[in-house]
């Protein structure tokens, strides 16, 4: 059996973490999920227990995804992070990329929660 995983899902939305705190739950009950509501939150979180996945929202008071992502790439390179955006601007795709970070559009669904944790699971 494999060791169960922590999810850090950071959105300043509690209506989207808690959807996406119950898609995971749905799919694997024995995973460990963790929230922020902004960018330096989810600093501070993965500085005190780095998650094996980050979901990020784009758009926070505050630091926002971006510059958050950025800061969490250096500080944990090989931990998985996606943003989760309906800030669907090519500009924000390319950053992605530059990052070497996922991309996923809002709205969050189970679907594309479930395509997410499965690339997670095979890594």
């Amino acid at each position: 059996m494999t060791p169960a995983k922590t999810v850090l899902i950071v959105d300043d939305s509690r209506v989207s973490r808690m959807m996406a705190r119950q898609y995971i739950a749905g799919l694997h009950a024995d995973w460990i999920v963790e929230e922020a509501g902004t960018g330096e939150e989810s600093l501070a979180k993965a500085r005190a227990a780095p998650p094996d996945l980050i979901l990020m929202d784009v758009n926070m008071p505050g630091m926002g995804g971006i510059a958050a992502a950025e800061q969490l790439r250096q500080e944990f390179p090989t931990i998985p992070i996606s943003l989760l955006t309906a800030n669907v601007q090519a500009a924000t795709r390319e950053r992605a990329a530059q990052l070497g970070i996922g991309f996923m559009e809002k709205p969050i669904t189970e679907a594309r929660i479930a395509q997410l944790l499965a690339t997670l699971e095979a890594a």
